[in-house]
């Protein structure tokens, strides 16, 4: 059984592609999910979000595209595309889309 899921292998291609934008929603698609690490890539239409909550693992978000603003334990960040973030285990923690845009998330749980 392989580890990632709804990914092509041994295919050349761009992450996007697998989460393409559509009005009014949040696009997600798993990778990856077990006990010690969750992948996940989102596409966010402008003004969509994720409400506050907190992850039991270090999530390390990767923007391709646009600009996110990340709120943790109360303070707003904005990645914009090629930059990351790390929202620590335990932390509260909210996504919203000012503009349309693309990440990966990486959560990665204590063992």
């Amino acid at each position: 059984m392989n580890a990632l899921k709804n990914i092509p292998f041994e295919t050349a291609l761009p992450l996007t592609s697998l989460v393409p934008y559509q009005d009014g929603r949040i696009v997600s698609r798993t990778l990856a999910q077990n006990g010690a690490v969750s992948v996940t890539l989102f596409a966010f239409e402008a003004g969509e979000e994720i409400s506050t909550h907190a992850s039991g693992g270090d999530a390390l978000v990767y923007v391709f595209d646009g600009e996110g603003e990340f709120t943790i334990d109360g303070t707003l960040h904005r990645v914009a595309a090629g930059e990351s973030i790390v929202m620590p285990a335990g932390k509260p923690h909210a996504v919203r889309a000012k503009e349309r845009f693309r990440m990966l998330l990486t959560v990665v749980f204590p063992q």
